[in-house]
């Protein structure tokens, strides 16, 4: 038998913890502030310590209750998330997706509409933040597509989703007869990619620019500064693959074709527990996946280990 406390007092204390209020907690739960109250006293008394200093019409969380808090709150998401694929898709399945969240927003978001089209029965649960995550302790997720690098331990598939040329884009209008890309690039204000595997000063470097980066603006999305760019605020270095519609509407275009070598990295990369991966949800969206970006899958750990090696290689 688990040794928790009556669940009914962790709710009320999670309510209250995340509301910072016990009305406003007992409005959530449909019961009275004085019901709220009471249960969180007894939970209280369940440790033997306080979880609240109780203020004027709020409450502030102890050293002791914040630790509860953010841990009932995961659990929480957790149970929630767990009772919302069961809703989502009764008579299907759903797939848990962790994703980056650039690649979500300008890569995969607009190709989701093909794969709900094409398979109906599997219902995509995404979430999105920028460190890698390791499955093998999220095993509410089913699947990670992570940026830069992947978490490597035995248990996980890694596979690399193929290289991404990462070029400097600007809007039409910063383009100057006058004057060459280069003298616009040492010119024009850069914008900072925060993430990214290519910095402007390696990018300098290789193309045997002397002058400092005039780095003026620096976002932590390749997102932002995709759309910095388009609103030109100056030159972005950044993959092709996030800025595929911004080139093709001509919003944004490359900046020296003629001149400079375009820069490719392996960036992204799918990851699966190794016991999972034959799962038939998990097999149609990595088919899918792979048919989407034009690349035959490659066996994760052979495609990662080279990919990482390229990157040391580059610095």
């Amino acid at each position: 038998m688990r040794k928790i406390p009556n669940f009914v007092l962790l709710r009320a204390f999670e309510a209250a913890a995340r509301k910072g209020s016990f009305a406003s907690a007992a409005a959530e739960l449909n019961l009275t502030p004085s019901a709220i109250s009471h249960q969180v006293k007894e939970l209280e008394e369940v440790f033997g310590k306080p979880l609240f200093h109780r203020l004027h019409r709020r409450v502030d969380l102890t050293a002791e209750g914040a630790r509860l808090a953010d841990g009932l709150t995961r659990v929480m998401d957790a149970l929630e998330a767990s009772c919302s694929e069961v809703r989502l898709a009764p008579s299907g399945q759903v797939l848990s997706l962790y994703c980056a969240p650039s690649f979500a927003a300008k890569w995969l978001s607009p190709r989701l509409a093909d794969f709900a089209l094409n398979h109906p029965g599997i219902a995509i649960r995404l979430t999105s933040a920028a460190e890698p995550l390791d499955l093998i302790r999220a095993r509410e997720i089913d699947v990670a597509i992570s940026y830069g690098s992947a978490v490597q331990r035995p248990g996980i598939d890694v596979t690399a989703l193929g290289k991404e040329a990462i070029v400097p884009l600007c809007s039409p209008t910063l383009i100057s007869r006058k004057r060459t890309a280069r003298e616009l690039i040492s010119e024009c204000n850069l914008i900072d990619s925060q993430l990214s595997r290519v910095t402007w000063r390696d990018w300098f470097a290789m193309n045997g620019l002397t002058t400092a980066p005039k780095v003026n603006q620096s976002f932590d999305r390749a997102a932002l500064a995709i759309s910095a760019a388009v609103d030109g605020l100056g030159i972005t270095l950044e993959s092709t693959r996030f800025a595929e519609k911004e080139l093709a509407r001509g919003d944004l275009v490359e900046l020296g074709t003629k001149e400079f070598p375009r820069v490719s990295r392996e960036t992204h990369f799918f990851s699966v527990r190794t016991e999972e991966q034959e799962l038939q949800k998990i097999q149609v969206f990595r088919t899918w996946l792979m048919k989407s970006l034009g690349k035959k899958p490659a066996k994760g750990r052979k495609a990662i280990t080279s990919a990482l090696l390229h990157y040391r290689d580059f610095s």
